[in-house]
């Protein structure tokens, strides 16, 4: 193990890893906002849209997302739109995950009782306060396991982002692999920079889960 290289290259992981986690963060709020409108048209059954999510959801779930970046990055220029490869991975990745985060929220808000909701509604209240006081609730608890899975899920996907030229982690590592050979550095540190990221979102969506059980939610 080179430690010299790991020394002289380390500031570029961390650029890369900034860039990664920020580009990746935007994605996923983005991709959990999609999620919960795609998943409120098929839970309130809206005729027209619950037919324009499920399109969506199918579409967006049988196509990986490194086709879903051709496109963006290849593929629209040549119909005169032309975006920046950070705007591809945002996009690229709320695309993606929106899908995921549907299905998600959807097996949430399923899950809670219709005579919870018709007792909530016998005491006087209206749809918005059942949402907000008894659906809502109960529904992110079981959502919260799939969440953090999708969460975690879109995170490793930004591998991937390198191939529409975005300075990522892969994208350092596969270019110190290919300027010096140090194979097996590049990649310590490649391993290292995702573990960084991706662990402490995994403990966090764990803690939150044993409070929720612990709370009886």
């Amino acid at each position: 193990m080179d430690w010299s290289f790991i020394t002289r290259y380390s500031p570029l992981y961390v650029k890369a890893a900034v860039l990664t986690l920020t580009i990746g963060a935007v994605g996923i709020v983005l991709a959990a906002v999609v999620g919960l409108l795609c998943a409120f048209a098929k839970y309130y059954r809206v005729p027209v849209l619950r037919q324009i999510a499920a399109a969506y959801t199918e579409l967006s779930r049988n196509t990986p997302l490194i086709v879903q970046l051709f496109f963006l990055y290849f593929g629209l220029p040549k119909a005169g739109i032309v975006l920046s490869s950070e705007a591809c991975g945002i996009i690229g990745l709320a695309f993606l995950g929106g899908s995921y985060m549907s299905e998600s929220f959807l097996s949430g808000l399923e899950s809670v009782k219709k005579g919870q909701i018709e007792s909530a509604e016998s005491l006087g209240l209206n749809g918005r306060q059942v949402m907000r006081y008894v659906v809502f609730p109960q529904a992110a608890a079981v959502s919260l396991p799939a969440v953090g899975a999708n969460v975690i899920f879109l995170l490793k996907e930004t591998s991937v982002f390198s191939a529409v030229s975005l300075a990522d982690l892969m994208y350092v590592a596969k270019d110190l692999i290919g300027m010096y050979y140090n194979t097996e550095e590049a990649l310590t540190m490649l391993v290292i920079a995702y573990l960084i990221i991706i662990l402490p979102v995994s403990l966090i969506f764990s803690f939150a889960e044993r409070r929720m059980r612990r709370a009886g939610v």
